[in-house]
């Protein structure tokens, strides 16, 4: 039986997703943000980050695979790959599902987020923090680019959203995306989530133009991802491997090749998110902030 209860999920300023409640597991504000892990009618066991929902159970492989695997198999050989944000640990999942990976830093700035991922979270994240090859930083992400000595094949930003909390506001700027090259290697490659270009499309554009003042190759696809109540937007970008050149073949050979598995991902579905429009509303209410 469904319950009375309704969790509001925020698609736009003006727009909400409405879905039914059926327990709360934790309820707690950390140093940095406000978390609940809660179970929701259809999803499943959900994380939700000052009031927006970042994964369920249900669909995250959606989200996550997107995100993680375009960028992967784009680079030939990535051996080292920095994940900034992606608490829950499940980007980290799918990253190690590349058996060329060596090792995987996962920067996040809340630690009290992360222990509570590992606790609660374990149907999302299968054990990732565990792995040999994974090692997590509790740092802010921007200090550990600027600060760090490291140098990475991929980086993958799986971060709150540009128009989301506070939290994750700098992580969009140009100034990162530059400081971030020195923690590439010369033929990395990075990918950003980067919101939504429908409901914030000033927001989002502001982004893929700082994005564009720093690599000279930049690919923009989305998915939709139902929890969500929108396609989120994810944004590629390299001054040396391009994601649109890979056909689908050379794509499934190479995840046939590395041994990874998905649910969504494949050969298909990267030549369509290369080929698909960027969409935006002319109606939104986005507005500069």
């Amino acid at each position: 039986m469904n319950s009375n209860i309704l969790v509001f999920e925020p698609v736009s300023r003006t727009v909400s997703l409405a879905m039914s409640l059926k327990k709360v597991l934790l309820d707690v504000k950390t140093k940095y943000q406000h978390v609940q892990i809660v179970e929701i009618e259809e999803f499943g066991r959900t994380l939700i980050l000052d009031g927006l929902i970042q994964c369920t159970e249900a669909d995250e492989y959606l989200y996550h695979e997107s995100l993680v695997h375009p960028v992967m198999i784009t680079h030939p050989k990535p051996k080292k790959v920095l994940i900034v944000g992606g608490g829950d640990g499940a980007a980290l999942r799918e990253v190690l599902k590349h058996d060329v990976v060596e090792e995987v830093v996962l920067v996040d700035i809340d630690g009290e987020l992360v222990d509570i991922a590992r606790k609660y979270l374990e149907v999302i994240h299968k054990g990732s923090f565990n792995d040999p090859r994974s090692r997590v930083v509790i740092m802010d992400g921007f200090k550990y680019i600027e600060e760090s000595n490291d140098r990475y094949d991929v980086v993958i930003l799986d971060l709150t959203d540009p128009h989301g909390p506070e939290i994750a506001k700098a992580l969009y700027s140009k100034e990162f995306y530059s400081k971030l090259t020195s923690r590439l290697y010369g033929d990395g490659i990075i990918v950003t989530q980067s919101g939504n270009s429908f409901f914030f499309p000033n927001t989002y554009g502001r982004t893929v133009s700082n994005v564009r003042q720093v690599f000279s190759i930049v690919r923009e696809y989305s998915v939709w991802v139902p929890s969500f109540g929108y396609a989120c937007n994810f944004i590629i970008a390299s001054n040396s491997y391009d994601p649109a050149r890979l056909s689908r073949y050379e794509v499934d050979e190479r995840l046939r090749v590395r041994n990874v598995s998905t649910s969504y991902y494949n050969g298909e579905v990267h030549e369509m998110f290369m080929r698909m429009p960027v969409l935006y509303n002319r109606f939104s209410v986005d507005v500069d902030r």
